[in-house]
């Protein structure tokens, strides 16, 4: 096994969660399952192979769950893991900070269009 060195913590985070995608994703499984499609819905910008190259990683990091039901077609729900939930409160931080950010540029007189704010509710 390869010896790692981080300079500061932060980079063994940003190792695992860090990238454009990842914390989007995390927050869209923060309060329930969702299935790939709906996954996919939730972030239009985000390709099919993208997505499943970040849901892999992410489960191999066990930060998710994937759940296979034995149904025709099958049916996968990703969740976060036992582990992955571990991350709610910087998630959380994440989502409330980016919310306030978007009011500030707004109130500043910026255009921003928020296209799932009440979909992607803080945990308390």
């Amino acid at each position: 096994m390869n010896e790692k060195t981080y300079n500061i913590g932060v980079e063994a985070t940003m190792e695992i969660i860090g990238g454009k995608w990842k914390p989007v994703i995390l927050c869209h499984l923060r309060n329930q399952p969702r299935r790939s499609s709906e996954l996919l819905q939730r972030i239009p910008k985000i390709s099919q192979k993208v997505l499943t190259a970040q849901l892999r990683e992410l489960e191999n990091d066990g930060i998710i769950n994937r759940k296979i039901y034995q149904e025709i077609p099958p049916r996968v729900e990703y969740s976060l893991s036992e582990y992955g939930q571990s991350l709610n409160k910087i998630l959380n931080l994440l989502c409330l900070w980016g919310e306030d950010n978007i009011d500030r540029r707004q109130t500043a007189g910026e255009s921003i269009t928020v296209l799932h704010r009440d979909q992607i509710n803080p945990i308390e």
